[in-house]
C-alpha cells in the first residue's frame, strides 16, 4: 500500500496523509480498547500532527526554492485519486494492526513477548507470500535476484525496527509508539544535517 500511494502522490501530500495516523490511532484505540484522551491530550495530538505536517511540506518548500534559484526545472507530484486511497489505506491498516496488536499482546501477556512475534511474524508471512504470487512472478529470477549490500543493511534496519516497535507495543501501547516515532523526525534532522555522510545543512526555517 505504502509504495502504490508513493507513485501516486507528491512529497508534501503524502507526508500529511502520513501524519494522520495519531489522530486515526486514537480513535481507534478508544473504538477498540476504551481507551480515551483528555481534550488536553487530543489538543496536543493535532499540535503534533500539524507540526509534522510543517517541517515536511517546509523541506520540499525550501528543496524547490533552492532548484528554482539554481535554475533547475521544477517537475511537480501529481496527486492522483487512487494514490490517495492506497495511501489512506495504508495508514489506516497500520493504526488497525498496532491497535489490534496492542490489544492482544495485552491480554495474552502471560506468553512471552518473543513468543508473540513469532506468532505475529507466522501470519505475516503467509500474507506476503500472497502478496508477492498476486502481484506477479516473484521467484522468475531468483528471490534474491539484484540484491546489493545496500539492500541487505536496509532488510537488517527493518528488522530491527520492526521488533523493537512490537516490544515498545508489548510494554507501552499503540499511540505512544506512534508518538515516539513521530520524534524521531527530530534526530532524523540532526543526523542528516551533523553527519558527514550527508551535504544537507541547517536552515532556521526548516529547524
Amino acid at each position: 500500500l505504502e509504495l502504490k500511494s508513493l507513485g501516486g502522490l507528491s512529497g508534501p501530500m503524502y507526508q500529511v496523509l502520513s501524519q494522520s495516523k495519531l489522530m486515526i490511532t486514537a480513535a481507534m484505540m478508544y473504538g477498540i480498547k476504551g481507551t480515551k484522551q483528555s481534550p488536553l491530550q487530543w489538543i496536543l495530538l493535532v499540535l503534533l500532527m500539524l507540526a509534522l505536517c510543517s517541517y515536511s511540506i517546509m523541506g520540499d518548500l525550501l528543496e524547490q526554492h533552492k532548484a528554482l534559484q539554481q535554475g533547475k526545472e521544477i517537475k511537480e507530484g501529481k496527486n492522483t485519486t487512487f494514490g490517495m486511497i492506497m495511501g489512506l489505506l495504508k495508514v489506516v491498516v497500520s493504526c488497525l494492526a498496532a491497535v489490534l496488536s496492542d490489544k492482544y499482546m495485552k491480554d495474552y501477556k502471560s506468553l512471552p513477548i518473543h513468543m508473540q512475534l513469532v506468532q505475529l511474524r507466522v501470519v505475516w508471512t503467509i500474507t506476503l507470500v500472497v502478496i508477492m504470487f498476486a502481484e506477479g512472478d516473484p521467484v522468475g529470477n531468483g528471490l534474491f535476484y539484484n540484491w546489493k549490500g545496500v539492500t541487505v543493511a536496509a532488510l537488517v534496519s527493518f528488522t530491527v525496527k520492526s521488533v523493537s516497535t512490537m516490544y515498545l507495543v508489548a510494554i507501552m501501547d499503540a499511540l505512544s509508539k506512534n508518538i515516539g516515532e513521530a520524534l524521531s523526525v527530530l534526530v532524523i534532522y540532526f543526523i542528516s544535517v551533523f553527519h558527514a555522510a550527508f551535504d544537507d545543512e541547517y536552515e532556521n526555517e526548516t529547524f
